[in-house]
């Protein structure tokens, strides 16, 4: 049986949203799914079926800001939505956080720079340069003061490391205050080293290793996308507290092949 999903504590101020970073300090397993599909129908799904968060991705996926939007308004509170934004710019990040993302995954983030830029985009003056917008985040100013009180600190942001550059540069990268977590992508990891897609080859391993252990030493937590629940046990068993289990596209995919096999297995 699926556990019920986590649930905004009673305290929390109307109209606030239980925040990603709220749950990383919790240093528990959190299992999410990728939304690749622009359908609010597809968001409720993984929220009934108890996942801790989800992961909205406009990165891959044929979506946009407004899609976004729509899938984060029909989840509203009852689990945090983190958005992969298309890259690391200014537009694209203060969008979602404004429709109410409680963070951001940002990609391809290889230096400091890129990392400082990162945090500095998602938060507001002082500590950034986020503009001040008045959209759902805020409840359409109904809850203006509250979240412009809380959002700094709320907002998680999160670097993605999937290039050799990166690694070479992890520490300095982490040492960038306001960094909540790194999301693994090896696959790209893999083809930045001449390697695509081997990502179980000796080299890239060794990288992805190196990463895991400036994470660790920092307590910054490891985030990993895995294909399968085999994947996700041995990420989990490997210290990786956040998993984004598969995404809704192949999901539906396995289950429509399974599904005519069985059938057509019982027909013969």
């Amino acid at each position: 049986m699926a556990s019920p999903p986590r649930r905004a504590p009673p305290d929390m101020p109307p109209g606030a949203t239980l925040s990603f970073r709220q749950l990383l300090q919790e240093r528990r397993p959190l299992i999410g799914a990728l939304l690749q599909m622009p359908l609010p129908e597809s968001a409720e799904i993984f929220v009934a079926a108890g996942y801790d968060w989800l992961f909205i991705d406009l990165e891959h996926a044929p979506m946009d800001a407004r899609d976004a939007l729509t899938l984060l308004t029909a989840v509203d509170s009852r689990v945090p939505c983190v958005v992969r934004v298309p890259w690391n710019e200014e537009a694209h990040l203060k969008k979602v956080l404004d429709a109410g993302a409680t963070g951001v995954i940002v990609p391809l983030v290889n230096n400091a720079e890129d990392a400082r830029l990162a945090v500095s985009r998602c938060k507001y003056p002082p500590r950034g340069v986020r503009s001040v917008g008045i959209t759902r985040a805020q409840r359409f100013e109904l809850d203006f003061d509250g979240y412009m009180a809380r959002a700094n600190d709320d907002i998680a942001v999160i670097v993605q490391v999937e290039h050799v550059e990166a690694v070479r540069n992890i520490d300095a990268i982490l040492d960038v205050p306001g960094i909540d977590a790194v999301f693994m992508g090896p696959f790209d990891l893999s083809g930045s080293m001449g390697k695509p897609g081997r990502i179980d080859d000796p080299e890239v391993q060794a990288a992805i290793a190196q990463v895991v252990r400036a994470c660790n030493d920092r307590a910054v937590a490891l985030c990993a996308y895995a294909h399968t629940p085999a994947h996700a046990r041995r990420y989990l068993e490997l210290g990786y507290r956040v998993i984004g289990l598969c995404t809704d596209y192949i999901l539906l995919a396995r289950a429509a092949r399974d599904a005519l096999a069985q059938t057509r297995a019982a027909s013969c």
